[in-house]
């Protein structure tokens, strides 16, 4: 491994992260402002973070010997070629780096509609104080005795069934590797990915926080929409093709569920056209749930060490692994 690198990030670092990576890299980190100008240094890099590759990436970046993923997810690679190298692009994720702030917000959405933030905002606007509750559905649900289930239980489930636990809640979650029987000081109850129904019909709050793969794309539809309680709330931090959209259109139309909080839909920017955004039940945010101004720290921190790992020939950590789909 030679001494010197190339390193160019599509991601725009802070002067302080950047003075870190340099001093990791042994080399200046060169950012960049647009993918321009992206494409056009691309020819001598061997080392990018960046959220996603142009598919010419073999022509314009002969050299590339790793990509550090900025986020947790690689679905915006798939269509590249570069998962599918066979170790010549090592890729690297993003993987727990946005875990704080996306537990924070599946609360933060749990709590809007637990007390219909939304309409109170609205009110607001108008101008109008209800002199009940009662007028506006402004009764207030609590957590405390509530079953919780998240479908997933990564870094990110993993911080939401300890904020779970905080809120007195009662914890389920499922597993890809979990066996009958299987525990986790964070949860009252694991469940294996097969007995997924069997969870929903337990849980007053859903959160989906797996990544896209194979395995999980349409996971959520109708048999396991009509499982859940009637009065159950849906929060996807996933991706938007984890769930059947028309058929989640259709519970929540139809009151299989109470609502749902959606950061991610099947097609984003979401249609204007779209029933979601007209759904009362409905609290839509735009794929936000993981920006937070902590991130540029923690993902410098992540890159840093594992510059350090690839200089010195050494394992890098959250490598790609094609087997499991990130």
């Amino acid at each position: 491994m030679a001494d010197r690198l190339n390193v160019l990030s599509a991601f725009q670092f802070s002067s302080a992260s950047l003075k870190l990576l340099r001093e990791a890299a042994g080399t200046e980190v060169v950012c960049v402002a647009n993918n321009e100008e992206l494409w056009s240094r691309l020819q001598e890099a061997e080392v990018l973070c960046s959220y996603s590759v142009p598919n010419q990436w073999r022509e314009l970046a002969p050299h590339l010997r790793w990509l550090q993923v900025a986020s947790s997810a690689v679905d915006s690679l798939r269509f590249s070629g570069i998962l599918e190298t066979g170790g010549q692009v090592q890729i690297t994720t993003a993987i727990g780096m946005n875990a704080t702030v996306i537990g924070e917000y599946v609360f933060g959405s749990i709590l809007m509609f637990n007390r219909n933030w939304p309409e109170m905002v609205r009110l607001q606007d108008r101008h109008v104080w209800p002199l009940s509750s009662h007028w506006y559905r402004l009764g207030g649900r609590e957590l405390t005795g509530q079953t919780l289930g998240i479908v997933g239980f990564g870094s990110i489930g993993r911080r939401v069934a300890q904020l779970g636990r905080a809120f007195g809640m009662r914890v389920l979650a499922t597993h890809r590797s979990a066996h009958a029987g299987d525990q986790d000081a964070d949860v009252d109850q694991l469940f294996a990915s097969i007995d997924l129904i069997a969870m929903l019909r337990q849980s007053n709050y859903v959160v989906l926080a797996v990544p896209l793969t194979a395995e999980t794309e349409g996971l959520i539809g109708e048999a396991e929409l009509r499982a859940m309680p009637t009065q159950s709330y849906l929060v996807n931090v996933a991706r938007g093709r984890v769930v059947q959209q028309e058929a989640l259109i259709r519970a929540l139309r139809e009151g299989w569920i109470g609502g749902a909080g959606l950061d991610v839909v099947m097609d984003e920017p979401l249609p204007a056209e779209s029933p979601l955004y007209r759904m009362p039940n409905v609290i839509l945010t735009p794929h936000i749930a993981g920006v937070s101004v902590q991130y540029d720290q923690r993902l410098a921190a992540l890159f840093a060490d594992n510059l350090r790992r690839y200089r010195a020939g050494q394992p890098l950590l959250n490598r790609y692994e094609p087997a499991r789909g990130y």
